[in-house]
C-alpha cells in the first residue's frame, strides 16, 4: 500500500468505528432507561416487563426491516450512501425519541430508530474489509468492533446519571457530530471496479436462489445467537433474574449493560487478536461459544449475589461473547462483492432481530417453568444452534475477497 493508502484506511477505520460507538449507544440505550422512561409516561408496574419486550420487539423488528434496506442499497449505490444514511437516520429518531408521552409513539419512534441503527455496521465492515490486504483486515474490523462496542458503557454510564430523555437527546446529537467527519472517506475500490460492469449487485433473492449460498448466509447469521440472548435476556431483564435468585441488592440492567459491554470489547479485541495469531475464525468462535455456556450457568446458579458480584459475572458474560467481530467478518468474508454488503448488513440485523424470538419465546417458558429454568432452555438451544452454524461454515481467515457472486 502507499501511504496516501494508509492514511485513507486510518480514516476509515475512525470513521467506522466511531459510527458504530454511536450505533451500540443507541441500540442498548432501552435497555439502560427502560425503567425509567417507562414509569414516566405512565406504565404501571406490574406492565413493565411486558411492555418493555414490546418496544425491545419493535426495535429489532425495525432493524429487521433496515437491514434488508440498507444492505441492499450498499451494494446497488455504495457503502458510503449507506454508512452516513443509517447514521442520519437513527440520531435524528433518538432526539425526537426524547419528546414521546405514550407507549404507542415510543414503539413506532423505536421501530424508525432501529431501521436507522440496521446500517452502520454492514456498511463500516464492508468498507474495512474491502480496503485492507487479506492478511490484515481482521485487526481493522477487530478496532471497529472493539472501539464501537464501548458506545454501551456510555450508555450505561449516561443513563444511570441523566434524565431519560437527555440520554436519547446525547445520541442524537453524537450521530449529528459524527457526520461532519466524512469528509475525506473514501469508497472501497473493489465496489468501484464493478459499478461499470453488467454484474448484478445487491439482489437479495441471490442469497435463496441457489442452496449451497443460503446454507451459507443462514450459518453466518446464527453464530452470534447466544450474544443476543445474553444481552437481550440475561442483562436488559437482571432486575427480575435478581429477584428470582435472591439478591442482596437490586441489581441494575443499566449497570449490566455497562460491565457487560466493557466484557464484549474486550473480548473482541481478544478474538480478533487470536483469529490473526493463530489465523483462524472458526476455532476462536468455537472456543468462546463454551466459555459462553460456562458463563450463562455461573450467572444462572449465583444465589444471593450481591451487586459487585453481579457486575463482574457480566464482565465475564461479555468476554465470553466477545466474538461478535470475528461473527461479522465472517460474514463479509464469506460472499462476493456484489452481495458483500447485503449479507454484511443483514447478517447483524437478522441476529438482532432474532432477540423477538428469544424474549418470546423466554417469556413464554416462563409461566411453566420459572424465570430461571425458561433462560436455561432458552440459553442451550441458542448455544446448540451456533455450535451447528459453525461446524458448517468454511473457514474464511486470508481469503481473497475480490470476487462477485454469479
Amino acid at each position: 500500500m502507499k501511504v496516501s493508502s494508509n492514511k485513507n484506511v486510518i480514516l476509515l477505520i475512525i470513521v467506522a468505528s466511531l459510527g458504530y460507538f454511536v450505533d451500540i449507544y443507541d441500540l442498548v440505550l432501552f435497555s439502560v432507561i427502560r425503567v425509567q422512561s417507562l414509569k414516566s409516561i405512565g406504565v404501571p408496574e406490574d406492565q413493565l416487563l411486558s411492555v418493555g419486550v414490546k418496544l425491545i420487539n419493535a426495535q429489532m423488528i425495525g432493524m429487521l426491516v433496515g437491514g434488508i434496506i440498507w444492505g441492499i442499497m450498499g451494494d446497488k449505490l455504495g457503502r458510503l450512501k449507506v454508512l452516513f444514511g443509517s447514521i442520519l437516520m437513527y440520531s435524528l429518531a433518538n432526539i425526537v425519541n426524547g419528546f414521546v408521552t405514550d407507549v404507542n409513539s415510543y414503539a413506532i419512534i423505536r421501530f424508525i430508530a432501529g431501521v436507522g441503527l440496521a446500517g452502520e455496521l454492514g456498511a463500516g465492515i464492508t468498507l474495512v474489509a474491502e480496503s485492507m490486504t487479506k492478511e490484515k483486515r481482521g485487526y481493522g474490523t477487530m478496532l471497529v468492533a472493539a472501539i464501537g462496542l464501548l458506545g454501551a458503557v456510555l450508555a450505561g454510564w449516561v443513563g444511570e446519571r441523566f434524565q431519560w430523555q437527555t440520554a436519547y437527546f446525547i445520541g442524537g446529537a453524537m450521530g449529528i457530530v459524527l457526520l461532519l467527519l466524512r469528509l475525506g472517506v473514501m469508497e472501497s475500490g473493489m465496489y468501484i471496479n464493478i459499478t461499470d460492469s453488467n454484474v448484478s449487485r445487491g439482489n437479495f433473492f441471490m442469497l435463496f436462489n441457489k442452496w449451497s449460498r443460503f446454507k451459507k448466509y443462514i450459518n453466518c447469521t446464527l453464530i452470534a445467537l447466544p450474544v443476543w440472548f445474553v444481552v437481550g435476556v440475561l442483562i436488559t431483564f437482571a432486575p427480575e433474574f435478581g429477584k428470582a435468585m435472591g439478591a442482596t441488592d437490586p441489581l441494575s440492567a443499566g449497570k449490566g449493560i455497562l460491565y457487560t459491554y466493557i466484557g464484549i470489547s474486550l473480548g473482541d479485541l481478544l478474538t480478533g487478536f487470536l483469529s490473526q495469531i493463530f489465523k483462524t475464525r472458526k476455532k476462536i468462535v468455537v472456543v468462546f461459544l463454551f466459555a459462553t455456556l460456562i458463563s450463562i450457568l455461573i450467572f444462572l446458579f449465583s444465589k444471593g449475589i450481591s451487586a459487585t458480584t453481579y457486575h463482574w459475572i457480566c464482565v465475564l458474560l461479555g468476554v465470553s461473547t466477545g466474538f461478535w467481530v470475528i461473527f461479522v467478518t465472517i460474514a463479509a468474508e464469506q460472499f462476493g462483492t456484489n452481495l458483500r454488503s447485503t449479507v454484511t448488513t443483514t447478517v447483524p440485523n437478522f441476529i438482532r432481530g432474532s432477540v423477538v424470538l428469544v424474549t418470546l419465546s423466554f417469556e413464554w417458558l416462563k409461566t411453566p417453568f420459572g424465570i430461571i429454568n425458561a433462560a436455561l432452555i432458552v440459553g442451550f438451544t441458542t448455544l446448540l444452534i451456533a455450535f451447528f452454524a459453525v461446524y458448517n461454515l468454511e473457514e474464511t481467515y486470508g481469503k481473497d475477497l475480490d470476487y462477485i457472486e454469479n
